[in-house]
């Protein structure tokens, strides 16, 4: 019976020395591992994330209106105005009229502008 014993504490002794030395080398398995991946991701160079295309930009209506003591003029009522002014008052063809640029004074009540590289003016 005493071999018995012996044989018995043995293999519980053994068993229990197994999973603590199972469990050491797992350990030691994992934390080398773990450094070699976190190594490789660094090292690893992923390709930048498709972009999605922007939202289409959508136009914004905007109106521009100037207002003068009781009178109102739009930014498209000035430019017709100088197109006017384009086509009678200098008496050139309205298909030349490439660029205009108003410049609005109202303190002179008066609208200054360049078409085409020639400037003037027009009452407002």
């Amino acid at each position: 019976m005493a071999v018995e014993k012996k044989s018995i504490a043995k293999p519980e002794a053994v068993k229990a020395e197994a999973p603590a030395k199972a469990e050491a080398k797992k350990a030691a398995a994992k934390k080398p591992a773990a450094k070699k991946t976190a190594a490789k991701k660094p090292a690893a160079k992923k390709p930048a994330a498709a972009k999605k295309p922007a939202a289409a930009k959508k136009d914004v209506k905007a109106t521009v209106v100037l207002q003068l003591g009781e009178r109102e003029y739009t930014e498209a009522a000035l430019v017709k105005i100088a197109q006017d002014v384009w086509k009678f008052d200098l008496g050139k063809n309205p298909a030349d009229l490439k660029d205009i640029q108003l410049y609005i004074k109202p303190e002179e009540n008066k609208v200054y502008y360049v078409m085409n590289g020639e400037s003037g003016d027009f009452n407002i």
